[in-house]
């Protein structure tokens, strides 16, 4: 499998997964690369078709930690069949899923694939979680870490990222005949910054949000981004696009 930025060559283009139009073989798409669409149709042009990336950040090391003791605390309710207390408390009537699959749709690079002929991508989305109510229905479930003063909310701009990524995710699940519920859940934890010190532990105050999500627009963003691959010219820079900005200034004084 490639990685998420491939190969790169001495003058820091990626030479794999870049976007051909002429090639027969299916294009590998992932969740998060769609996002970057929807955020600015250049960069991403210039990272699927040109092979020039966007600088990548450090990575969310805590965050992942937090996920990953998230999912080993869920799993133990998934092997027993029984219902979380944290999910108790909000009043969710479901378990924690179990498929054969389950871990593979978990796992950065594989996730819950879809193939979508009419684009000849493979959408792909790995999950955090997947619980199940009594009607058989699906709720995608997204675990997510902060550390904040105020009530941790969906409202703010950034989130507005979160609420696409489950609806993607509530999309792929359905083209694989799940039957998958418009509920999702965000499972938050939030770090406290309260207590009189450290002592070698960070904790966190737990709480989950609910958000009713509507894959609507997923289809037409994934046939958007097609025609944006296709197209032989770069497309125009998002308006508040940080990278775009960067780089017309940095050519002016260059």
């Amino acid at each position: 499998m490639p990685t998420a930025t491939g190969a790169k060559s001495a003058n820091g283009k990626r030479s794999r997964n870049i976007y051909d139009p002429a090639a027969k073989t299916p294009f590998k798409l992932s969740r998060s690369k769609l996002e970057n669409f929807t955020r600015c149709a250049r960069c991403f042009y210039l990272d699927r078709r040109l092979g020039v990336g966007e600088p990548s950040g450090p990575p969310f090391t805590l965050n992942t930690a937090v996920d990953a003791l998230l999912k080993k605390e869920f799993d133990v309710h998934r092997a027993m069949g029984t219902t979380h207390p944290l999910m108790r408390a909000y009043g969710i009537d479901a378990v924690p899923y179990q498929h054969k699959d389950l871990n593979a749709w978990r796992e950065n690079f594989v996730g819950v694939q879809y193939h979508h002929a009419p684009t000849n991508f493979i959408i792909t989305g790995a999950v955090d979680d997947i619980w199940i109510n009594p009607k058989g229905e699906l709720h995608v479930v997204d675990y997510k870490a902060t550390s904040s003063d105020h009530e941790v909310t969906l409202d703010s701009e950034y989130r507005q990222a979160y609420k696409r990524q489950m609806e993607i995710y509530q999309w792929l699940l359905r083209q694989n005949s799940f039957d998958v519920s418009d509920m999702g859940y965000f499972v938050y934890a939030n770090g406290r910054k309260d207590l009189k010190a450290f002592d070698g532990k960070l904790e966190f105050n737990v709480k989950i949000l609910s958000y009713a999500g509507n894959d609507g627009w997923v289809e037409k963003t994934i046939v958007a981004a097609h025609r944006c691959l296709v197209a032989d010219a770069m497309p125009a820079p998002a308006p508040t696009c940080a990278f775009c900005a960067y780089r017309k200034a940095a050519r002016e004084v260059e």
